[in-house]
């Protein structure tokens, strides 16, 4: 028998999502190596981050500042990590929630994901450094 899944209401429930979902992502063949290679054994920290960037997105609760792209601008990734990034992302809400943030939480993951493609692919072709 299935358990009956909830939406996404308070900050256990981004830690559900948030751990689940990069538990994936450090198994992953085509994610692991790179993830893996710039975040080494501060997975505790990034993690933390993690949790107050979805809880400031999907809580309206002011947990985390900064601008995340700069972080992945120089990253060895394209259109095909994006890809699965964002199937792995959209797999762990549909194993775990249901509902309108669950719904928010893959609308947003996939606006992040084509405006960091988008950034990336920009810089690609003009070599000067981000200014954001």
């Amino acid at each position: 028998m299935e358990t009956m899944k909830t939406d996404i209401a308070n900050l256990q429930d981004i830690k559900t999502l948030v751990d689940h979902f990069y538990t994936k992502i450090r198994e992953n063949e085509l994610l692991g190596p790179i993830f893996n290679g710039v975040i080494g054994d501060n997975w505790a920290a990034h993690l933390t981050k993690m949790y107050g960037f979805w809880q400031t997105l999907l809580l309206d609760t002011p947990a985390y500042s900064g601008s995340p792209f700069l972080k992945h601008a120089k990253l060895p990734i394209a259109k095909e990590h994006f890809d699965r990034w964002m199937e792995l992302f959209n797999e762990t809400v549909d194993e775990h929630f249901s509902g309108a943030k669950a719904d928010e939480a893959k609308w947003r993951a996939a606006r992040m994901s084509e405006m960091f493609q988008y950034k990336l692919d920009y810089f690609k072709n003009n070599p000067a450094e981000p200014l954001v």
